[in-house]
C-alpha cells in the first residue's frame, strides 16, 4: 500500500502544472480573439466573398466604345409560325373520269400532260351492255307506239258503240304501262352516257351503236391515266384524272399548341425550295378538328399557278403571321450570344452592367421580342453590347 500513496501526490503535481501552462497560453492571447484555425477559415471565406462576379462588368467614363443605355419597351408583335407543308391539287378543280358502261377499251386518244376541254373524247369503249340497253329502248318504244294506235282505234269503236268503256280503259292502261317502260329505257340510256339528242336519233333511225366515248367533264391537264388498250373497264373504275392547275393549294400542319394563333383570312408567305421563290397568299381553310395521330391542325392556302411552275406534291414551308400581341422588345444589336444562349446587359448602377440570360423570339424589323428574362422598363445596353462583352471577358481572364 505504501507505493500507491507515493504515486498519487506525483500525479496531482503534474496535473496542476499542465493546468497552469494552459492558463498562461490563453492569457497571452488578446481577449476574445478566436483560435488560429478559426481565423484561417474566416480569411478563406472573405477571399471567396470578394471574388468578382464574372457576369458583372464596370467601365470607366473614358471607355473607348460608345455605350447607349435605354429602357426595354413594349410594342405589338406578330409572331411568325413556320410549318412544313406541300403543294396539292385544288380539289374543286380535279375530276376523276371513268366509263359509264362496262366494256372493252378499243381506242385511247390522249396522253399524260395533254390539255383537254370539256367534252373531248379521252378513250373509246365497245360495250355489249350499251347495245342491249339500246335494243330494250327500241322494243319499249315500239310497244308504246303499238299501244297508242290500239287506244286510238278503241276510242273510235267506243264512239260507234261497238265496244264498251271497260275495253277502252284496259287499252289505255296498257298504253300507260308501255309509255312508262319507254321512259325507263330512255333513262337507262342516259345513265349509260347517251345524250338526249343521241336517244332521239336512235328512236328515229333504229341504228344500234355499242361504241361509246369516255369524255372529259372538265377542262384541264391529264395528270393520271389508268387505262390500256384492250382493258375491260367498269363504271366504278377511275380511268383518267384531269386537273385544272391554274390554281393550286398549299396545305400545312400546325401543331395543336399553336392552333389558336391561326384563323381564316390570315396572310401567309410560302417558301418553295424547289423554285427558290417566296409566294404570298391567305389562309382559306383552318380545320375544326385535330388529327389524332399527328396532333396537328390542317390549314390551307390557295395560290395562283398560271405559269404551271408549282407541281402537286412539291415541298413547301408556310410562314403564318399570327395575331399581334403586346410584348417587351429589345434591339437586335443589344443581344449577346453566349454559351449557345441569348443575353442582354442590364444596367445595375451607373457604368455597371450585368450579363442577363433571356429567351427571345425571331427578329422582326430590327427588334426581337422577349419571351422571358426581362421586365418592361429595365434599362439595357441598346448599343455597344459586343464591346462591353469583350471587356467583360478580358477582365474575367485577368
Amino acid at each position: 500500500m505504501k507505493p500507491t500513496l507515493k504515486i498519487q501526490p506525483l500525479a496531482l503535481a503534474m496535473l496542476t502544472a499542465m493546468l497552469v501552462l494552459a492558463g498562461c497560453k490563453d492569457a497571452s492571447s488578446p481577449a476574445g480573439k478566436p483560435p488560429a484555425d478559426e481565423v484561417s477559415t474566416a480569411l478563406d471565406a472573405g477571399a471567396k466573398a470578394e471574388k468578382p462576379d464574372p457576369l458583372l462588368v464596370s467601365v470607366a467614363a473614358d471607355f473607348g466604345a460608345d455605350i447607349k443605355v435605354a429602357p426595354a419597351g413594349a410594342r405589338s408583335v406578330s409572331d411568325t409560325l413556320r410549318v412544313a407543308g406541300k403543294v396539292d391539287f385544288d380539289e374543286y378543280r380535279v375530276s376523276r373520269i371513268g366509263a359509264t358502261v362496262t366494256g372493252r377499251v378499243i381506242e385511247i386518244n390522249v396522253r399524260l400532260g395533254q390539255q383537254v376541254k370539256v367534252g373531248d373524247a379521252l378513250a373509246v369503249i365497245n360495250s355489249t351492255e350499251l347495245g342491249q340497253a339500246q335494243l330494250d329502248y327500241l322494243k319499249a318504244r315500239a310497244q308504246a307506239d303499238l299501244q297508242a294506235r290500239s287506244v286510238e282505234r278503241a276510242r273510235q269503236l267506243f264512239a260507234a258503240d261497238v265496244i264498251g268503256r271497260a275495253e277502252l280503259q284496259r287499252r289505255e292502261s296498257e298504253l300507260a304501262i308501255a309509255s312508262a317502260e319507254q321512259r325507263a329505257a330512255a333513262d337507262q340510256l342516259r345513265v349509260l352516257g347517251m345524250s338526249q339528242a343521241a336517244i332521239s336519233r336512235l328512236g328515229n333511225n333504229g341504228a344500234i351503236n355499242s361504241v361509246t366515248p369516255v369524255v372529259s367533264t372538265v377542262a384541264g391537264t391529264v395528270v393520271e391515266r389508268r387505262i390500256t388498250q384492250g382493258q375491260v373497264v367498269q363504271p366504278a373504275d377511275a380511268l383518267y384524272v384531269v386537273a385544272d392547275l391554274s390554281e393550286v393549294w398549299v396545305t400545312a400542319e400546325v401543331p395543336e399548341q399553336q392552333a389558336a394563333l391561326v384563323r381564316t383570312g390570315q396572310a401567309v408567305d410560302i417558301e418553295v425550295p424547289a423554285l427558290g421563290a417566296r409566294l404570298t397568299g391567305k389562309l382559306i381553310y383552318v380545320a375544326d378538328t385535330v388529327n389524332p395521330e399527328t396532333r396537328t391542325v390542317t390549314v390551307r392556302s390557295r395560290v395562283d399557278n398560271a405559269g404551271r411552275q408549282l407541281k402537286p406534291a412539291m415541298l413547301a414551308t408556310m410562314l403564318i403571321q399570327a395575331a399581334a400581341v403586346e410584348r417587351i422588345v429589345v434591339p437586335a444589336e443589344a443581344v449577346v450570344r453566349e454559351n449557345n444562349a441569348d443575353h442582354v446587359f442590364v444596367e445595375t448602377a451607373p457604368r455597371s452592367y450585368r450579363l442577363t440570360p433571356v429567351r427571345l423570339g425571331p427578329e422582326g424589323g430590327g427588334q426581337r421580342p422577349v419571351l422571358d428574362g426581362l421586365k418592361a422598363g429595365e434599362r439595357i445596353v441598346a448599343a455597344g453590347a459586343f464591346h462591353l462583352n469583350t471587356e467583360r471577358k478580358r477582365k474575367e481572364l485577368e
